[in-house]
């Protein structure tokens, strides 16, 4: 038995335990071929996706992603990280800029934000709870809502496009950063609908607004003003 490509199922998505010796573009006609074969098992969901067994760089991360891509009919909303100890790295890393951040030029709000709620800062905010449908936060910052986004958050409203905003759920109504806007689609969001934790970053580059996975390699990036 081929055991250089093993598939996991967890409650939220699939784990792909991958062969660490292997060349990588022997391992890739492996997986497509795992993957072929299993088509059918995995049906069409909307999954997470994590890797065991080989550090993958960003780039043979893609590769596979588009393998899966060709070969099922699996939707990967996310790619998580399954080591327990870089994970707590990459979230101390996270705690470590916000703790900067409110030290300063920030500041803590401790609550949810109910529907037709307006949170209006002069400073980058941290927000311990949940901006719920209807509710509105607006910073002249940053705004980081340790919680669910369900609402409008618009940053960096006094011009500044270095401003951002990130959630642990990333699930707004419409983001905006500085004059550009966001908006999210009608459909119900395809993580929460799953259970998948959709922990995401919206910031500015060459004056277009992207929404994006957070990754250490992010939260170093973070501008802090």
């Amino acid at each position: 038995m081929d055991n250089s490509v093993i598939i996991k199922g967890t409650k939220s998505g699939i784990i792909l335990v991958l062969d660490a010796s292997l060349d990588f573009a022997e391992l890739k006609e492996r997986i497509r071929v795992k993957l072929q074969a299993s088509a059918a098992f995995l049906g069409d969901a909307a999954m997470a996706l994590s890797f065991e067994g080989r550090t993958l760089s960003d780039k043979e991360q893609r590769e596979i992603l588009d393998i899966i891509d060709d070969t099922t009919d699996l939707n990967i909303v996310c790619v998580t990280e399954t080591d327990e100890r870089k994970q707590a790295i990459m979230e101390k890393s996270l705690n470590d800029r916000l703790m900067e951040l409110n030290t300063n030029t920030g500041q803590f709000y401790k609550g949810n934000l109910r529907s037709g709620q307006v949170l209006e800062v002069a400073t980058s905010i941290i927000i311990l709870g949940d901006v719920n449908p209807g509710a509105k936060v607006v910073s002249t910052g940053n705004i980081v809502v340790l919680g669910a986004l369900k609402g409008n958050a618009y940053a960096g409203v006094s011009g500044n496009q270095n401003a951002f905003v990130l959630a642990l759920d990333m699930a707004p109504v419409q983001v905006k950063i500085a004059e550009v806007i966001a908006r999210c689609p009608d459909q119900p969001n395809i993580a929460a609908k799953n259970n998948i934790r959709n922990t995401q970053i919206a910031y500015l580059e060459n004056g277009n607004l992207y929404i994006e996975p957070l990754s250490r390699d992010v939260i170093n990036d973070i501008h802090l003003f």
